[in-house]
């Protein structure tokens, strides 16, 4: 093992020489370099191999790559690659080789060395790699995709790519994407062909010799594909929808085009993606001729002509499949159009009417989407239509009376509208709402509270809060009840409040963090009293938490009424309750705090 060793740092001696000899790098540099490698090979050569050896070796050949490329720029000197480049990537190839042999499994590793063939050209040994990969790994459909997207776009030769689809999809017969990307390959390779042959014909060349195919030209094997995959695959909307936006790319699929949309309107005419895209469609048809568009109110009535097209697409689309889902591909499309810029305010006033009349016809059907009662009540807010928009919140809660958040938006708006009702409708929600997730409901309702009412009335509220939510959701409520206490009852009143709500678990570190944070801000800051907070801590997270260890054991030593004696129990304890790696991290700590280092 030590003779390949250093058979392998002797091979490395001629390329060395040539980069000191031509002034790439001086003498000292070749050194460094020589004792680097011979470090990372020696780690290679081990009985236990491990990866992150290989690729550390591997990164810094890159490097040093890298930096011969710098280093030639700089002083213009191109000769003598063979001898330095050369060398070192068949090296790399080598280390990717002997890793890749050992970690078959790992993609990533794989991943890695085609794109250090891409970076630095090796074709060939590309081609090996895919090859070997696609052995490996036949079951991840993306390989073959980037091998033959390769084959495609940088070897140029369609045959090659569509030989790897072919066989890719002999692994994967039901596979969207991979039927997909071999329609796309088709297409590109019928749209290059197309070209050559123009251009050709343009020289008045003979095209005797180069036999071009009508059925690649036309598409036709694209159709093919097409066809196919809608036979043998459950060939969804998503699907059809991705082809169809594939041949839209290429000026010569209009039949082909065709041929998809009658496909999609036929077999999923009671889809909303389907009636989605036939709206969005009416955007892209019938534009002006580009001579004709003189003015800016030309511009303005045409694009309001064409989003009046969609939408009577989008009417007639409800009225067909009066779902939640088809309302909510109509009011995002209103959302979009209304989100644009524009600098006309008709156009956007227009805009703005007709998505809040979407929104209102939506609701009015009871297929408005939950998630959507949010955008809506926020653009009624934002057009001052503040009598609809509390109608719209209530009538919401009333529709989906168990949720939160719906709750939650309503009292965000009767809040912002500063409304009378808002602790009645505080009160309607708890009563509606499980206990288990209402938690948003109670720091709301608190938060207002503490804005609005008396003192005693929000005190009663946290009281009533730490009951009516989860144990683990009042864990966040005894934080905020005993923060507003201390700023607004004083330390004698938040010591009582913080006493009763150790008396029920659960709690949080922040909890007690907070209560010790309370102690130290008082003048006469006394240590008997941090004691009782960092042993109660301590009970409840003395086993997870190293560094609540370290601050009682800081304290003790910091604290004039400390006593550094009690560390050496404290130091016991923390060794004797810590967990796992727990315990490792309290002793360096330690460590550093004896040393003056913490």
């Amino acid at each position: 093992m030590a003779e390949r060793t250093e058979q392998r740092l002797e091979d490395r001696v001629p390329e060395l020489e040539q980069l000191e000899r031509v002034g790439l790098f001086t003498r000292r540099e070749v050194r460094a370099v020589l004792r680097k490698a011979s470090a990372l090979e020696y780690k290679i050569q081990r009985r236990a191999l491990r990866k992150e050896d290989f690729i550390n070796y591997i990164q810094y050949e890159i490097n040093l790559l890298e930096l011969i490329k710098k280093r030639r720029a700089r002083i213009g000197y191109s000769f003598k690659k063979d001898e330095i480049e050369n060398s070192i990537l068949h090296r790399v190839h080598c280390l990717f080789n002997r890793a890749i042999g050992k970690w078959k499994d790992d993609v990533q590793l794989w991943l890695s060395h085609v794109a250090f063939c891409k970076q630095w050209n090796a074709k060939h040994q590309l081609s090996k790699v895919f090859s070997s990969m696609l052995a490996i790994h036949p079951n991840k459909p993306a390989l073959w995709i980037m091998a033959a997207k390769w084959e495609m776009e940088t070897q140029l030769s369609s045959e090659s790519a569509r030989h790897l689809f072919l066989r890719a999809l002999r692994f994967h017969p039901e596979c969207p994407k991979l039927y997909q990307e071999y329609f796309r390959m088709e297409l590109m390779n019928a749209e290059k062909q197309r070209k050559e042959k123009k251009a050709f014909e343009r020289a008045k060349m003979d095209l005797g010799e180069f036999n071009y195919s009508e059925e690649i030209l036309s598409g036709e094997m694209a159709r093919i594909i097409y066809r196919e995959a809608a036979q043998k695959i459950k060939a969804g909307v998503d699907f059809h929808l991705a082809v169809l936006s594939i041949a839209k790319l290429f000026d010569f699929t209009q039949d082909l085009q065709k041929e998809i949309l009658e496909s999609l309107q036929t077999k999923y005419a009671d889809d909303p993606l389907t009636w989605d895209y036939m709206a969005r469609r009416e955007l892209e048809l019938g534009s002006l001729p580009a001579a004709e568009r003189a003015t800016k109110q030309m511009k303005v009535s045409e694009m309001a002509q064409r989003e009046e097209r969609c939408c009577a697409v989008f009417e007639e689309a409800v009225r067909a499949v009066p779902t939640e889902d088809m309302w909510k591909c109509f009011i995002t499309f209103c959302l979009e159009r209304y989100n644009r810029k524009t600098n006309s305010e008709e156009l956007k006033q227009k805009r703005l009417e007709r998505t809040l009349s979407v929104f209102n016809k939506a609701h009015e059907s009871s297929l408005l989407p939950e998630a959507l009662y949010k955008q809506w009540l926020q653009l009624l807010l934002e057009s001052s239509l503040f009598e609809k928009a509390t109608e719209a919140a209530a009538a919401a809660t009333e529709r989906f009376s168990q949720s939160v958040e719906m709750w939650h938006t309503r009292l965000q708006v009767l809040i912002q509208l500063k409304s009378d009702c808002v602790t009645q409708c505080f009160e309607e929600a708890v009563k509606h709402v499980k206990s288990k997730g209402s938690l948003p409901l109670w720091t709301l309702w608190v938060e207002w509270s503490e804005g609005t009412n008396s003192k005693e009335d929000t005190e009663t509220l946290y009281q009533r809060s730490l009951h009516a939510t989860t144990p683990a959701e009042s864990v966040t409520m005894k934080e905020k009840y005993l923060d507003w206490t201390y700023r607004n009852r004083g330390y004698k009143k938040v010591k009582k409040v913080f006493t009763s709500m150790c008396e029920n678990r659960p709690f949080s570190l922040d909890f007690f963090r907070k209560m010790i944070q309370i102690e130290k801000e008082q003048e006469s800051c006394k240590m008997i009293n941090l004691r009782e907070y960092y042993e109660r801590a301590l009970r409840e997270f003395g086993s997870t938490d190293s560094d609540l260890w370290l601050d009682y054991i800081k304290e003790e030593l910091s604290h004039p009424q400390g006593k550094p004696e009690n560390c050496g129990s404290v130091h016991w304890r923390a060794m004797k309750m810590l967990q796992g790696d727990l315990v490792e991290d309290f002793v360096s700590k330690y460590t550093l705090l004896q040393t003056g280092h913490l």
